[in-house]
């Protein structure tokens, strides 16, 4: 019943409600605050390293305003090698998760003015970018992705709907109507995937 949210800061998410939950971050400051809350954070660039826990440790992960951070690619200095940090870190998030674990994230996507604006948004997510994770044989195994995931939720939406899961259909649908009414519009890129391993 473990659970870990990636990109952390000072508040991680927990929005399946596991008995443990994880933080991973980059941050400086972010594992004296947690630790006094009691709450276990481990310190971790994930644009170059590894998602620092065992195979199969968590039942679920989030990922909250996160990939978006995440290159899809970069050179690596003078030895030119080319790597796909994004894909790296599905790789990561498959291999850490239980047989059958959640991984939800939501992210700023594409057509929204949200997913530009921060220049720290180097990653642009659009409906259908997690087919590339998806499926009996995923297209993202051109790039090196060896996981698989099944798509439970994968939709354009207002993130304030998924930080408690299982998440109200009804309500989601509700909320998601009355912002395309009032011209907020949906700009949240929302999956759920499960691991199929």
């Amino acid at each position: 019943m473990n659970h870990l949210d990636l990109g952390c800061g000072t508040n991680p998410q927990n929005p399946y409600k596991r008995a443990n939950l994880f933080g991973l971050d980059i941050r400086d400051d972010a594992e004296q605050v947690l630790a006094l809350r009691g709450i276990s954070m481990k310190k971790a660039n994930l644009v170059f390293e590894a998602i620092p826990f065992s195979d199969n440790y968590f039942s679920s992960i989030s990922a909250i305003d996160f990939l978006e951070h995440i290159p899809r690619q970069i050179c690596l200095g003078s030895s030119n090698e080319l790597v796909y940090p994004f894909i790296n870190i599905m790789n990561e998030v498959w291999r850490v998760l239980t047989p059958g674990g959640k991984f939800l994230a939501v992210t700023p996507a594409y057509p929204s003015s949200l997913a530009f604006a921060d220049p720290t948004h180097v990653n642009y997510l659009a409906q259908g970018t997690h087919e590339y994770f998806c499926g009996e044989h995923p297209a993202g195994r051109i790039y090196g992705f060896h996981g698989r995931f099944v798509a439970r939720i994968a939709k354009l939406s207002a993130p304030t709907n998924y930080r408690d899961m299982p998440h109200s259909p009804f309500a989601s649908a509700i909320r998601d109507l009355g912002r395309r009414i009032s011209r907020n519009g949906l700009h949240h890129m929302v999956w759920e995937l499960e691991a199929i391993k």
